[in-house]
Protein backbone atom coordinates (compact mmCIF):
# COMPACT_ATOMS: atom_id res chain seq x y z
CA UNK A 1 0.00 0.00 0.00
CA UNK A 2 1.14 2.78 -0.69
CA UNK A 3 1.11 5.92 1.84
CA UNK A 4 0.08 9.38 0.82
CA UNK A 5 1.60 12.40 2.87
CA UNK A 6 1.86 16.23 1.71
CA UNK A 7 5.67 15.68 -0.25
CA UNK A 8 7.57 19.57 -0.03
CA UNK A 9 10.97 20.06 -2.12
CA UNK A 10 13.28 22.22 -0.77
CA UNK A 11 16.40 23.68 -2.12
CA UNK A 12 18.51 25.55 -0.32
CA UNK A 13 21.67 27.77 -1.75
CA UNK A 14 23.59 29.87 0.18
CA UNK A 15 27.41 30.10 0.98
CA UNK A 16 29.89 27.74 2.31
CA UNK A 17 29.77 29.36 5.55
CA UNK A 18 27.49 28.19 8.02
CA UNK A 19 27.18 31.29 9.77
CA UNK A 20 25.13 32.70 6.65
CA UNK A 21 22.53 29.88 6.56
CA UNK A 22 19.28 31.18 7.78
CA UNK A 23 16.06 28.44 8.26
CA UNK A 24 13.71 28.76 6.16
CA UNK A 25 9.86 27.47 6.88
CA UNK A 26 7.74 27.90 4.21
CA UNK A 27 4.09 28.40 5.04
CA UNK A 28 2.71 25.29 2.65
CA UNK A 29 4.10 23.10 4.99
CA UNK A 30 2.10 23.84 7.80
CA UNK A 31 -0.81 24.60 5.65
CA UNK A 32 -4.60 22.53 6.32
CA UNK A 33 -5.32 21.79 2.92
CA UNK A 34 -6.11 17.89 2.78
CA UNK A 35 -6.80 16.00 -0.44
CA UNK A 36 -8.68 12.97 -1.32
CA UNK A 37 -6.38 10.18 -2.00
CA UNK A 38 -8.41 6.95 -3.84
CA UNK A 39 -6.58 3.52 -4.18
CA UNK A 40 -7.18 1.09 -6.25
CA UNK A 41 -8.90 -0.47 -9.56
CA UNK A 42 -11.89 -1.16 -10.96
CA UNK A 43 -11.51 -4.92 -11.02
CA UNK A 44 -13.88 -6.10 -14.67
CA UNK A 45 -13.06 -9.57 -13.59
CA UNK A 46 -14.56 -12.37 -11.16
CA UNK A 47 -12.45 -11.03 -7.79
CA UNK A 48 -13.95 -8.59 -5.95
CA UNK A 49 -13.45 -4.33 -6.40
CA UNK A 50 -11.63 -3.11 -3.56
CA UNK A 51 -11.41 1.05 -3.73
CA UNK A 52 -9.77 2.56 -0.37
CA UNK A 53 -10.23 6.34 0.54
CA UNK A 54 -8.38 8.19 2.59
CA UNK A 55 -7.24 11.98 3.06
CA UNK A 56 -3.62 13.48 3.04
CA UNK A 57 -1.75 14.71 5.85
CA UNK A 58 0.76 17.19 6.71
CA UNK A 59 4.32 15.83 7.43
CA UNK A 60 3.98 17.31 11.35
CA UNK A 61 1.03 14.75 11.55
CA UNK A 62 1.64 12.11 13.92
CA UNK A 63 -0.89 9.63 11.61
CA UNK A 64 0.08 7.83 8.43
CA UNK A 65 -3.34 8.54 6.98
CA UNK A 66 -6.93 9.41 7.37
CA UNK A 67 -9.69 6.86 6.24
CA UNK A 68 -12.71 7.92 5.05
CA UNK A 69 -15.97 6.25 6.12
CA UNK A 70 -19.96 6.64 5.18
CA UNK A 71 -18.98 7.71 1.33
CA UNK A 72 -21.37 6.87 -1.44
CA UNK A 73 -19.39 5.28 -3.68
CA UNK A 74 -20.31 3.73 -7.26
CA UNK A 75 -18.52 2.16 -10.39
CA UNK A 76 -20.45 3.71 -13.41
CA UNK A 77 -20.53 2.85 -17.29
CA UNK A 78 -21.28 5.82 -19.73
CA UNK A 79 -25.23 5.58 -19.58
CA UNK A 80 -25.28 6.07 -15.81
CA UNK A 81 -25.46 2.80 -14.88
CA UNK A 82 -24.71 2.31 -11.57
CA UNK A 83 -23.12 -0.47 -8.63
CA UNK A 84 -22.83 0.40 -6.05
CA UNK A 85 -19.80 -0.78 -3.53
CA UNK A 86 -20.26 -1.50 0.24
CA UNK A 87 -18.56 0.47 2.93
CA UNK A 88 -15.98 -1.32 5.49
CA UNK A 89 -13.55 -0.87 7.63
CA UNK A 90 -10.26 1.42 7.22
CA UNK A 91 -12.01 3.17 4.83
CA UNK A 92 -12.48 0.33 2.41
CA UNK A 93 -15.57 -0.01 -0.05
CA UNK A 94 -16.08 -3.20 -2.05
CA UNK A 95 -18.56 -4.90 -4.11
CA UNK A 96 -20.02 -8.29 -3.32
CA UNK A 97 -18.52 -9.53 -5.71
CA UNK A 98 -16.76 -9.96 -9.22
CA UNK A 99 -18.50 -7.02 -11.64
CA UNK A 100 -17.60 -8.86 -14.64
CA UNK A 101 -18.13 -5.98 -16.49
CA UNK A 102 -18.44 -5.48 -20.47
CA UNK A 103 -15.25 -5.20 -22.41
CA UNK A 104 -16.90 -2.90 -24.88
CA UNK A 105 -18.00 -0.38 -22.43
CA UNK A 106 -15.79 2.32 -20.45
CA UNK A 107 -16.21 2.69 -16.95
CA UNK A 108 -15.49 5.21 -13.96
CA UNK A 109 -15.66 5.79 -10.47
CA UNK A 110 -18.18 8.07 -9.10
CA UNK A 111 -18.15 9.59 -5.30
CA UNK A 112 -20.71 11.34 -3.10
CA UNK A 113 -19.37 12.75 0.30
CA UNK A 114 -21.27 12.80 3.38
CA UNK A 115 -21.47 16.79 3.01
CA UNK A 116 -22.52 16.33 -0.43
CA UNK A 117 -19.04 17.04 -2.46
CA UNK A 118 -18.60 15.02 -5.90
CA UNK A 119 -15.69 13.30 -7.33
CA UNK A 120 -15.02 11.39 -10.54
CA UNK A 121 -12.84 9.54 -12.63
CA UNK A 122 -12.54 9.56 -16.28
CA UNK A 123 -14.48 6.88 -18.29
CA UNK A 124 -11.61 4.25 -19.06
CA UNK A 125 -11.97 1.66 -21.14
CA UNK A 126 -11.94 -2.15 -20.15
CA UNK A 127 -8.05 -3.39 -20.19
CA UNK A 128 -7.67 -7.07 -20.18
CA UNK A 129 -4.78 -8.32 -17.93
CA UNK A 130 -2.70 -11.05 -19.27
CA UNK A 131 -1.98 -14.75 -17.18
CA UNK A 132 1.58 -14.17 -14.87
CA UNK A 133 3.65 -16.50 -16.69
CA UNK A 134 5.78 -17.19 -13.95
CA UNK A 135 7.58 -15.85 -10.45
CA UNK A 136 11.27 -16.77 -10.25
CA UNK A 137 14.58 -16.25 -8.23
CA UNK A 138 17.89 -16.33 -7.58
CA UNK A 139 20.94 -15.27 -5.41
CA UNK A 140 22.25 -11.92 -7.07
CA UNK A 141 25.17 -9.83 -5.04
CA UNK A 142 24.54 -11.43 -1.42
CA UNK A 143 20.76 -10.69 -1.84
CA UNK A 144 17.55 -13.13 -2.87
CA UNK A 145 16.16 -11.22 -6.37
CA UNK A 146 12.02 -11.90 -6.92
CA UNK A 147 11.87 -11.45 -10.74
CA UNK A 148 8.07 -11.66 -12.79
CA UNK A 149 7.78 -13.07 -16.58
CA UNK A 150 4.77 -12.18 -18.26
CA UNK A 151 3.79 -11.41 -22.04
CA UNK A 152 0.86 -10.63 -24.31
CA UNK A 153 0.58 -12.77 -27.61
CA UNK A 154 -1.35 -9.94 -28.94
CA UNK A 155 0.74 -6.94 -28.10
CA UNK A 156 -1.99 -5.04 -26.50
CA UNK A 157 -0.94 -4.88 -22.90
CA UNK A 158 2.77 -3.17 -23.06
CA UNK A 159 2.38 -1.23 -19.36
CA UNK A 160 2.23 -3.15 -16.48
CA UNK A 161 2.23 -2.70 -12.63
CA UNK A 162 2.66 -5.16 -10.02
CA UNK A 163 1.87 -5.15 -6.16
CA UNK A 164 2.51 -7.85 -3.74
CA UNK A 165 1.28 -9.53 -0.31
CA UNK A 166 4.32 -11.80 1.09
CA UNK A 167 4.41 -13.60 3.94
CA UNK A 168 7.17 -15.82 5.89
CA UNK A 169 7.58 -18.61 9.04
CA UNK A 170 10.42 -18.02 11.12
CA UNK A 171 11.14 -19.10 14.77
CA UNK A 172 11.93 -17.53 17.78
CA UNK A 173 16.05 -17.64 19.11
CA UNK A 174 15.35 -19.72 21.65
CA UNK A 175 12.65 -22.37 22.17
CA UNK A 176 10.64 -21.91 25.45
CA UNK A 177 8.77 -25.57 26.82
CA UNK A 178 7.33 -23.60 29.74
CA UNK A 179 5.27 -20.43 30.94
CA UNK A 180 4.11 -18.86 34.23
CA UNK A 181 0.53 -19.49 34.98
CA UNK A 182 -0.09 -16.41 37.17
CA UNK A 183 -3.38 -18.12 38.78
CA UNK A 184 -0.91 -20.73 40.23
CA UNK A 185 2.27 -18.45 40.10
CA UNK A 186 4.19 -21.25 39.16
CA UNK A 187 6.18 -22.30 36.20
CA UNK A 188 4.34 -24.99 33.89
CA UNK A 189 4.53 -26.88 30.79
CA UNK A 190 3.13 -24.89 27.46
CA UNK A 191 0.23 -25.90 26.67
CA UNK A 192 -0.17 -26.37 22.09
CA UNK A 193 -2.29 -22.97 22.09
CA UNK A 194 0.86 -21.27 23.82
CA UNK A 195 3.76 -22.73 21.65
CA UNK A 196 5.68 -19.55 21.13
CA UNK A 197 8.88 -20.87 18.82
CA UNK A 198 7.54 -20.96 15.31
CA UNK A 199 5.32 -17.92 14.10
CA UNK A 200 4.17 -16.43 10.80
CA UNK A 201 4.60 -13.12 9.95
CA UNK A 202 3.22 -10.98 6.88
CA UNK A 203 4.44 -7.63 4.76
CA UNK A 204 3.09 -5.94 2.11
CA UNK A 205 4.15 -4.16 -1.12
CA UNK A 206 5.29 -0.60 -0.81
CA UNK A 207 6.98 0.84 -3.70
CA UNK A 208 5.65 1.05 -7.20
CA UNK A 209 6.69 -1.75 -9.46
CA UNK A 210 5.72 -0.83 -13.45
CA UNK A 211 6.93 -2.06 -16.27
CA UNK A 212 6.40 -1.18 -20.39
CA UNK A 213 7.77 -2.72 -23.55
CA UNK A 214 6.60 -0.47 -25.43
CA UNK A 215 9.39 0.07 -27.70
CA UNK A 216 9.96 -3.90 -27.84
CA UNK A 217 9.07 -5.93 -31.08
CA UNK A 218 6.98 -8.26 -28.71
CA UNK A 219 5.40 -7.60 -25.87
CA UNK A 220 7.13 -9.78 -23.11
CA UNK A 221 8.38 -8.93 -19.78
CA UNK A 222 11.86 -11.02 -18.84
CA UNK A 223 12.79 -11.11 -15.41
CA UNK A 224 11.43 -7.37 -14.32
CA UNK A 225 12.97 -7.33 -10.76
CA UNK A 226 10.11 -7.22 -7.63
CA UNK A 227 11.77 -7.27 -4.66
CA UNK A 228 14.93 -7.86 -3.15
CA UNK A 229 15.51 -9.69 0.11
CA UNK A 230 18.78 -9.46 2.00
CA UNK A 231 20.25 -13.12 2.89
CA UNK A 232 20.44 -12.33 6.69
CA UNK A 233 16.94 -11.65 6.70
CA UNK A 234 14.78 -13.64 8.85
CA UNK A 235 12.04 -13.65 6.07
CA UNK A 236 14.11 -16.53 4.33
CA UNK A 237 15.35 -18.56 6.71
CA UNK A 238 12.33 -21.22 7.02
CA UNK A 239 9.90 -20.56 4.40
CA UNK A 240 8.43 -17.38 2.43
CA UNK A 241 5.57 -17.23 -0.01
CA UNK A 242 4.76 -14.19 -1.95
CA UNK A 243 1.37 -13.63 -3.77
CA UNK A 244 1.99 -11.58 -7.13
CA UNK A 245 -0.80 -9.09 -8.24
CA UNK A 246 -0.34 -7.90 -12.16
CA UNK A 247 -2.55 -5.20 -14.26
CA UNK A 248 -2.47 -4.19 -17.23
CA UNK A 249 -2.24 0.04 -17.42
CA UNK A 250 -3.06 2.16 -20.31
CA UNK A 251 -0.26 4.81 -21.80
CA UNK A 252 -1.95 7.64 -19.35
CA UNK A 253 -2.19 5.03 -16.48
CA UNK A 254 1.33 4.35 -16.89
CA UNK A 255 2.80 7.90 -17.25
CA UNK A 256 0.88 8.91 -13.90
CA UNK A 257 2.82 5.71 -12.28
CA UNK A 258 5.74 6.60 -13.45
CA UNK A 259 5.66 10.39 -12.68
CA UNK A 260 4.76 8.82 -9.19
CA UNK A 261 7.22 6.94 -8.55
CA UNK A 262 10.06 9.32 -9.76
CA UNK A 263 8.71 11.64 -7.24
CA UNK A 264 8.66 9.37 -4.38
CA UNK A 265 11.38 7.04 -5.12
CA UNK A 266 13.95 8.35 -7.46
CA UNK A 267 14.49 11.68 -5.14
CA UNK A 268 16.86 13.26 -2.74
CA UNK A 269 20.01 14.33 -5.02
CA UNK A 270 20.62 17.15 -8.15
CA UNK A 271 21.25 14.10 -10.37
CA UNK A 272 17.93 12.50 -9.81
CA UNK A 273 14.43 13.75 -11.91
CA UNK A 274 12.79 16.94 -10.34
CA UNK A 275 9.38 16.47 -9.03
CA UNK A 276 6.57 17.41 -10.86
CA UNK A 277 2.89 18.09 -10.39
CA UNK A 278 0.55 14.23 -10.13
CA UNK A 279 -2.37 14.56 -12.79
CA UNK A 280 -4.76 11.39 -12.28
CA UNK A 281 -7.90 10.80 -13.64
CA UNK A 282 -9.89 11.56 -10.99
CA UNK A 283 -11.29 15.32 -10.54
CA UNK A 284 -13.57 17.30 -8.08
CA UNK A 285 -16.91 18.08 -9.89
CA UNK A 286 -18.00 20.62 -7.12
CA UNK A 287 -14.33 22.15 -7.06
CA UNK A 288 -12.76 21.34 -10.15
CA UNK A 289 -9.46 23.65 -8.65
CA UNK A 290 -9.29 21.00 -5.90
CA UNK A 291 -6.40 18.63 -6.05
CA UNK A 292 -7.38 14.69 -6.34
CA UNK A 293 -4.73 12.16 -6.22
CA UNK A 294 -5.02 8.58 -7.67
CA UNK A 295 -5.83 7.20 -10.79
CA UNK A 296 -8.37 4.32 -11.33
CA UNK A 297 -8.11 1.75 -14.12
CA UNK A 298 -10.76 -0.65 -15.12
CA UNK A 299 -9.03 -4.17 -15.89
CA UNK A 300 -8.71 -7.77 -14.12
CA UNK A 301 -5.88 -8.98 -11.92
CA UNK A 302 -4.17 -11.34 -13.12
CA UNK A 303 -2.54 -13.13 -9.87
CA UNK A 304 0.48 -15.88 -9.07
CA UNK A 305 1.64 -17.28 -5.48
CA UNK A 306 4.90 -19.00 -5.15
CA UNK A 307 6.95 -20.66 -1.56
CA UNK A 308 10.68 -20.13 -1.33
CA UNK A 309 12.21 -23.05 1.17
CA UNK A 310 15.91 -22.00 2.87
CA UNK A 311 16.79 -25.43 1.19
CA UNK A 312 16.33 -24.03 -2.32
CA UNK A 313 18.83 -20.69 -1.21
CA UNK A 314 22.35 -21.14 -0.93
CA UNK A 315 23.89 -22.70 2.48
CA UNK A 316 26.34 -20.34 3.05
CA UNK A 317 23.46 -17.55 3.96
CA UNK A 318 23.12 -17.25 7.74
CA UNK A 319 19.95 -15.72 9.58
CA UNK A 320 20.64 -12.80 12.14
CA UNK A 321 18.21 -12.09 14.47
CA UNK A 322 16.87 -8.62 14.69
CA UNK A 323 17.01 -8.93 18.87
CA UNK A 324 20.76 -9.66 20.85
CA UNK A 325 19.97 -12.21 22.77
CA UNK A 326 21.62 -14.39 25.56
CA UNK A 327 20.11 -17.08 28.22
CA UNK A 328 20.38 -17.01 31.80
CA UNK A 329 19.58 -19.70 34.72
CA UNK A 330 17.26 -18.96 37.60
CA UNK A 331 17.30 -21.27 40.29
CA UNK A 332 14.32 -21.38 42.88
CA UNK A 333 17.20 -21.16 46.10
CA UNK A 334 20.63 -19.88 45.21
CA UNK A 335 22.92 -21.37 47.71
CA UNK A 336 25.38 -19.08 47.20
CA UNK A 337 23.22 -15.86 48.43
CA UNK A 338 20.01 -17.74 49.50
CA UNK A 339 18.44 -15.55 46.48
CA UNK A 340 14.99 -17.06 45.57
CA UNK A 341 15.39 -16.33 41.52
CA UNK A 342 13.02 -18.18 39.76
CA UNK A 343 10.50 -16.31 42.11
CA UNK A 344 12.76 -12.91 41.48
CA UNK A 345 13.46 -13.01 37.66
CA UNK A 346 10.69 -15.27 36.21
CA UNK A 347 7.45 -15.42 38.39
CA UNK A 348 7.66 -12.05 38.73
CA UNK A 349 10.16 -10.73 36.77
CA UNK A 350 10.12 -10.52 33.04
CA UNK A 351 11.88 -13.54 32.51
CA UNK A 352 10.57 -16.39 30.15
CA UNK A 353 11.48 -19.84 31.17
CA UNK A 354 12.92 -21.93 28.56
CA UNK A 355 14.15 -25.65 29.87
CA UNK A 356 14.45 -26.97 33.57
CA UNK A 357 17.57 -26.79 35.59
CA UNK A 358 18.24 -30.65 37.24
CA UNK A 359 20.30 -31.35 40.35
CA UNK A 360 22.40 -34.06 41.22
CA UNK A 361 19.79 -35.82 42.70
CA UNK A 362 17.99 -35.71 39.54
CA UNK A 363 15.48 -33.17 41.02
CA UNK A 364 14.64 -29.71 39.23
CA UNK A 365 16.49 -26.95 40.87
CA UNK A 366 15.77 -23.97 38.25
CA UNK A 367 15.22 -22.70 35.18
CA UNK A 368 17.29 -21.21 32.07
CA UNK A 369 15.19 -18.27 31.08
CA UNK A 370 15.38 -15.36 28.34
CA UNK A 371 13.57 -12.20 27.51
CA UNK A 372 10.23 -12.38 25.56
CA UNK A 373 11.72 -10.54 22.41
CA UNK A 374 14.25 -13.84 22.10
CA UNK A 375 11.84 -16.66 23.75
CA UNK A 376 8.26 -15.73 22.36
CA UNK A 377 8.20 -15.03 18.36
CA UNK A 378 4.13 -13.95 18.89
CA UNK A 379 5.42 -10.50 20.20
CA UNK A 380 6.02 -10.13 15.83
CA UNK A 381 4.26 -12.80 14.41
CA UNK A 382 1.18 -15.26 14.93
CA UNK A 383 1.47 -19.03 15.70
CA UNK A 384 -1.11 -20.20 13.25
CA UNK A 385 -0.50 -20.42 9.66
CA UNK A 386 -2.97 -18.24 7.48
CA UNK A 387 -5.25 -20.08 5.27
CA UNK A 388 -3.62 -20.00 2.25
CA UNK A 389 -0.21 -21.58 3.76
CA UNK A 390 0.79 -24.95 2.23
CA UNK A 391 2.93 -27.39 4.74
CA UNK A 392 5.91 -28.51 3.11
Amino acid sequence: MIRYRYIWYLIVTGSLATACRKPYNPTIVSSDNSYLVIEGVINSGSDPTVIKLSKTTKISDNIQTSTLVNYIVNVEDEAKNAIVLQSGNNGQYTSGGGLNLDVTKKYRLHIITPDGKEYASDYEPVKPTPPIDSIGFAPKDGNLQIYVNAHDATNNTRYYRWDFNEAWKFHSNFQSDFVVDPNLRAVTLRTKDQLAYYCYASDSSSNILINSTAKLGQDVVFQAPITTIPSSSERIELRYSILLKQYALTKEAYAFWENMKKNTEQLGSIFDAQPSQLIGNIHCVSNPAEPVIGYISVTNISTKRIYIDNSQLPQSWITKSPYDCSIDSALFLNPKNNAQEVENYIINGSGIPLGQIMGKMNNVIGFTYSTIECSDCRIRGKSQPPSFWIAK
